[in-house]
């Protein structure tokens, strides 16, 4: 398997960071070289910036500052940690990538006249990027309900947004990975972490 850069996706609470680790630890067994990461984060300045995206005591924030924290972090490890891995030969697990910013940031919730301008949000993503893409993306859909109760009562700025916004950035979400079926997977979240895990590993096996 040459160097692959895999992204998992999915609104908070379907699991991402599990089936991250489980898809990160079958490549290890199976000899390859993989680094696990995840966005807004993965360096010590998208770590800064996630800090301030999700602080509920920081309010709403605008729109625009918004996406541009979001691409922000988000050129950061596309340049000091994803592209200089894939380089050396290491394939890259990373949870969340531009389109996170797509479905989640051109939704509108509660209190918002509108979400930010998709054109807006694609042009920003590109530059950020460099044209980083991931040779496959996985999107993983859970009910309603159960997503709720995994997420409990301690929730983040963007998490306390509310069901209704969620269903929404969900709709966007299944727009953008029904319009690119040569690399995007929508895979069912449902059911024991095991069974989540092989039907990812069925989504990427072709990979490998």
């Amino acid at each position: 398997m040459g160097a692959a850069f895999i992204v998992l996706e999915g609104l908070d609470g379907c699991g991402k960071s599990t089936q991250a680790k489980a898809l990160v630890h079958r490549l290890e067994q199976a000899g390859h070289a993989v680094l696990h990461t995840r966005e807004p984060g993965g360096t010590p300045v998208g770590e800064r910036i996630r800090g301030i995206l999700l602080d509920r005591t920081l309010g709403e924030i605008d729109p625009r500052c918004e996406v541009f924290l979001y691409q922000a972090a988000r050129a950061q490890i596309a340049s000091a940690v994803i592209r200089p891995a894939l380089e050396a030969g290491t394939s890259v697990v990373c949870e969340r990538w531009h389109y996170a910013t797509m479905a989640y940031q051109t939704a509108a919730h509660d209190g918002a006249a509108a979400g930010a301008p998709a054109e807006m949000v694609s042009e920003t993503a590109a530059w950020a990027t460099a044209g980083t893409e991931p040779d496959r993306a996985i999107l993983l859909e859970l009910p309603d309900t159960e997503r709720d109760q995994r997420m409990g009562a301690d929730l983040d700025r963007i998490e306390a947004r509310g069901s209704t916004y969620r269903q929404r950035v969900g709709a966007v979400y299944r727009r953008i990975f029904e319009g690119d079926p040569e690399r995007f997977r929508i895979v069912s979240a449902e059911g024991t972490i095991e069974a989540v895990h092989e039907r990812v590993w069925e989504a990427v096996h072709d990979l490998v």
